[in-house]
């Protein structure tokens, strides 16, 4: 579901973006109520999961590949708006450092695989939770179905947005400028794949993930901090599990082919269009990201660099999420003691 550069046209893509504006500012007043020195590593290290849940590519119908987001688990656990910035974050970092959809298609991305999917897990999840009566194994399985609808819900937005394109946008010979595929093949083609299997991946993902909290600090699913969260292994066992997805990590190169939708110019080529649309020529190259396709072509091992490639973009992911948090609680902190000075004053 990452869409790429060149796909879109720039009309679209600002679109995307104005859309996304103001749920992520939403989200960002939302979470800046909640950071403190105890939600800052849980969102982090929910922030990094969801980056390499994302590495992890599965084979689909039809020749192509596809993965799960981690989105559901995290809203579920966290809130939809910590959520949403914390998947946003990791799309940033895929498109800026790997290549991983685009910077101009980037609105579009994180609407539909961090806001769609962040808002649909938490309320299907929230609106199935009320037949679960407290029984864990009801609301794990509750969970992995909110897991499912939520990335077909994202997969049908992306295939949507693919579709309009030729629709929408031609050149004078009737050719589209910029993805070449309408409706009647984008929508059914991004649908099939994630109902048959990548649906089932986020799935069995989050109610994997719920069944393992549940178990180890059942106390951190409260949204809003209702509970103290117990004091327990829970971010020893978190980063464990994290350093294993990435050794694991080249397990996603094992999947052939290339997500639908995703092709570069030459495989955009063999489809047998017999044309090259003028947008995507114009606007694929439009970013080159310094490690593309996660892949060190200098190390000469796809799958340590694979590794390598997870690694860093942890680092960076959770780099990002304290730099910011931490500029957040200062500048709560300083309008707090300008506040107070006021009133004693």
């Amino acid at each position: 579901m990452h869409i790429p550069d060149g796909y879109l046209s720039p009309v679209s893509s600002v679109t995307m973006y104005a859309v996304s504006t103001p749920f992520l500012i939403k989200a960002s007043r939302e979470v800046s109520k909640r950071l403190d020195n105890k939600t800052v590593p849980v969102i982090s290290l929910f922030s990094a999961l969801s980056f390499l849940i994302m590495m992890f590519n599965i084979p689909l119908p039809g020749g192509t590949t596809g993965h799960a987001v981690g989105a559901t688990i995290v809203s579920i656990v966290l809130g939809p708006w910590i959520a949403m910035l914390s998947v946003s974050i990791a799309l940033v970092i895929q498109a800026l450092f790997f290549g991983d959809g685009g910077i101009l298609t980037l609105g579009a991305n994180i609407f539909n695989i961090a806001i769609v999917m962040s808002l649909a897990g938490y309320y299907i999840y929230r609106f199935l939770e009320k037949w679960a009566k407290n029984n864990p194994k009801r609301k794990i399985i509750f969970s992995a179905v909110a897991g499912y609808i939520a990335i077909n819900l994202a997969a049908l937005c992306t295939g949507i947005e693919l579709g309009l394109q030729p629709v929408l946008f031609q050149n004078t010979q009737g050719q589209a400028l910029y993805f070449p595929y309408t409706l009647y093949v984008s929508v059914p083609a991004m649908m099939i794949g994630h109902i048959v299997i990548a649906g089932l991946a986020e799935a069995v993902i989050t109610g994997l993930t719920l069944s393992w909290i549940f178990r180890t600090n059942p106390g951190l699913i409260m949204e809003g901090r209702k509970e103290k969260s117990e004091k327990s292994s829970f971010l020893k066992w978190s980063i464990a599990i994290i350093g294993l997805l990435i050794f694991l990590s080249p397990l996603g190169l094992l999947a052939p082919g290339t997500a639908w939708g995703e092709w570069g110019r030459e495989e955009l080529a063999s489809l047998g269009l017999g044309y090259i649309p003028q947008g995507f020529d114009r606007w694929a190259d439009f970013w080159k990201a310094p490690i593309p396709d996660y892949d060190l072509s200098m190390l000469g091992n796809p799958a340590f660099a694979y590794i390598l490639s997870g690694f860093i973009g942890v680092i960076i992911t959770v780099g990002c999420i304290w730099g910011i948090s931490y500029l957040v609680m200062k500048v709560a902190h300083i309008g707090k003691q300008q506040r107070n000075i006021s009133r004693s004053n």
